[in-house]
Order: C-alpha cells, then sequence, then structure tokens
C-alpha cells in the first residue's frame, strides 16, 4: 500500500469461510481461506460451498501491486519452502460482513497489515501461476542494495600539517 505506483498489477480474487465458533460469545468465525490467480467471472460474496461446520464464499478481488523497491522482500518470501500471500478484509458492519483491502506478497507490509484493528489478516499459500508472475517480476528488476558499506579513510598528510613559510609577494 504504497503511496508510489506499482510497475505491476496482477488481478486476483479472495476466498473467505465461515466457521462455527465453539464459543458463547459468537456464533461465526470468519477468515480468508484462498486467494486465486485471476479474478473469477462471479460476483463477490457468492455462495461457493458449504457443509455442517464451514461454508465458503468469494469474497471479491483485489490486485497485487508489485513495486521495485519491495522486489528484495518478494525474493526472500519466493525463497521460503511454501511462499504466501497476506490477505487483508476488514468488517464493513452491515452486509456483506467484510470488504477485501489487498493481497500483498511483501513480508513486512504483510506482517505490519496485522497491527491493524480489526482487519481479518491471513497468510496464505500462494498459487504457482502467481509465484512465476512474482519471479519473473524480481528477475527482471531486482537491484541488490548495499544498505552499509564501511568506507576506508585516507590516510593523512603528515606534509599538510607542516608549518609553512609565509611566501613573500612583490609588490
Amino acid at each position: 500500500m504504497s503511496s508510489v505506483e506499482p510497475l505491476a498489477r496482477i488481478p486476483v480474487g479472495v476466498v473467505i469461510e465461515r466457521r462455527r465458533a465453539k464459543s458463547a460469545w459468537t456464533d461465526f468465525v470468519w477468515r480468508p481461506s484462498a486467494v486465486l490467480a485471476g479474478v473469477p467471472d462471479t460476483m463477490p460474496w457468492t455462495l461457493l460451498g458449504s457443509n455442517a461446520e464451514r461454508t465458503t464464499f468469494y469474497a471479491g478481488p483485489a490486485e497485487l501491486e508489485l513495486h521495485r523497491s519491495e522486489s528484495g522482500n518478494y525474493r526472500d518470501n519466493l525463497a521460503t519452502d511454501a511462499p504466501v500471500l497476506w490477505a487483508v478484509l476488514r468488517p464493513t458492519g452491515a452486509e456483506p460482513p467484510f470488504t477485501v483491502v489487498t493481497v500483498t506478497a511483501d513480508p513486512a507490509e504483510g506482517e505490519a497489515l496485522t497491527a491493524v484493528g480489526d482487519d481479518l489478516v491471513e497468510a496464505l499459500p500462494m498459487p504457482a501461476p502467481i509465484r512465476s508472475a512474482v519471479a519473473t517480476f524480481v528477475a527482471e528488476r531486482d537491484v541488490e542494495e548495499v544498505r552499509f558499506s564501511k568506507r576506508k579513510r585516507d590516510r593523512g598528510d603528515p606534509e599538510a600539517l607542516a608549518r609553512r613559510i609565509p611566501i613573500k609577494r612583490n609588490t
């Protein structure tokens, strides 16, 4: 959710599930359950499946935005055994109960989004087509930045500190 225009946008869809709660204070527990590669030809909040314990819905579309400045974070995510995407849904207080806020492949942004109030944030497996697109983005745009390099000081010139005889000028 950077203010800089992204270099690539990947359309995705978000699936959310509702489970029966084992609590006296609430009837259901909601959580994002999958990110789809591409946006399906269905309306948000379409019922996808249901059984006695859980119901899944297509929550809606989002765009995975890729920024050059975050390519190192994407590379680190891809280097793990199971790369993930972070899906963020926000309660609406009405029907439908949640709206899709964002989906990100940046682990730092994903972690930062977990600190925001009532949002539902879930790390979900990255589908293979998205993994391929992110890997291509990283390969084309990743530039390893040297964040810190210790500079070597120049050796002092002892003659520069020596006393000099003033030069007499002919005037």
